[in-house]
């Protein structure tokens, strides 16, 4: 397999949000999921994108939404992940409001694709899991198109734990 066969498409991602009802994804762009920014900026019926200043902002609106019956998605980097872990604990490990995050790992090398990200040589990459297992935060990979079943079960999850739950997208989004 090479890095090409590590790639979720925007239109499937798309395809995804509608089958899991997301009606708001919420977010600070970032470079992985460019495509999928690129998409959902175009118009995609049914969901409304809300661009925020900040991570925290992130998840502070997206938990707002959720409080008022809606059903969001957050999308950010690795980094901002990292940035906004004292408001993700606040609003999901303390206050029990379920979200769920797509998280691109920026960053990871494209020798790295393919391979576990423990092995990756940047930082930001490597430390994702760990971090998020350390915390308790359920997490889910999506190397590839397949993978976006996971996002069902991570709403399920959410849902049922009353918590955050993360998918991290390993490479970047294709254009299709």
């Amino acid at each position: 397999m090479g890095p090409s066969d590590h790639t979720i498409s925007a239109t499937a991602a798309v395809a995804a949000l509608r089958r899991n009802q997301v009606d708001h994804v919420v977010t600070v762009p970032d470079w992985v999921q460019l495509s999928l920014h690129d998409r959902l900026n175009k118009g995609v019926e049914g969901i409304r994108v809300i661009n925020a200043c900040n991570e925290n902002q992130v998840v502070t609106v997206a938990a707002g939404l959720t409080i008022g019956g809606k059903r969001p998605l957050v999308m950010m980097q690795n980094q901002g992940l990292y940035n906004c872990f004292n408001t993700l604990r606040a609003v999901c490990l303390d206050a029990h409001i379920p979200m769920v995050f797509l998280v691109g790992q920026f960053g990871r090398e494209f020798s790295n694709i393919g391979h576990p990200t423990a092995e990756s040589g940047r930082t930001m990459v490597r430390i994702a899991e760990p971090f998020l297992a350390s915390i308790g935060v359920p997490f889910h990979i999506l190397d590839s198109e397949a993978d976006l079943q996971k996002m069902d079960q991570a709403y399920e999850q959410a849902q049922q734990q009353r918590t955050a739950v993360v998918l991290l997208v390993g490479a970047p989004m294709a254009w299709r």
